[in-house]
């Protein structure tokens, strides 16, 4: 019986890269000691609770994304969300799971096949749009993330 260091993986929704370019099937490694602990000495993380760490750790065992060999936290950050999950949940399936569960994480994989991004149009200058003198009804788009009051949460 030979040890199992590799395994490949579909992301369920790819990552695209500057020019576009869609990568969704990648290999992730086995993580060793040094690939959890080497990080901890990263100046830009804070300490095994920094949310920082766990992109650091997926860039140094994501061996291949796509056609792209060399994948940096700089590829993890562009990770959708659901990506960056499913890489965090086949990580320690991998390095922690049993056979079983990895061959059922494996097999489920399959199930899923990802969608090729659709393309973004842009909306329409509101100078064309008709004015049927409706009151806007939206709210306003928040440009970032806004930080509850304690008092409230």
């Amino acid at each position: 019986m030979t040890l199992r260091t590799r395994y490949e993986f579909t992301l369920p929704r790819g990552y695209v890269d500057r020019e576009g370019a869609w990568h969704h099937q990648g290999v992730m490694r086995l993580a060793t000691a040094r690939d959890e602990l080497e990080p901890l000495r990263d100046p830009t993380i804070s300490g095994p609770d920094d949310p920082r760490l766990t992109v650091v750790v997926l860039a140094r065992v994501v061996e291949r994304l796509g056609s792209l060999e060399l994948v940096t936290t700089h590829e993890i950050e562009g990770l959708f969300a659901a990506d960056l999950a499913y890489l965090q949940d086949f990580y320690g399936v991998i390095n922690f799971g049993t056979p079983a569960e990895i061959e059922e994480f494996l097999a489920g994989q399959d199930d899923v096949a990802p969608a090729a991004p659709a393309a973004v149009e842009e909306p329409a200058p509101v100078a064309d749009v008709p004015d049927a003198g409706l009151v806007p009804t939206a709210r306003p788009v928040r440009s970032a993330i806004e930080e509850l009051p304690a008092e409230t949460r």
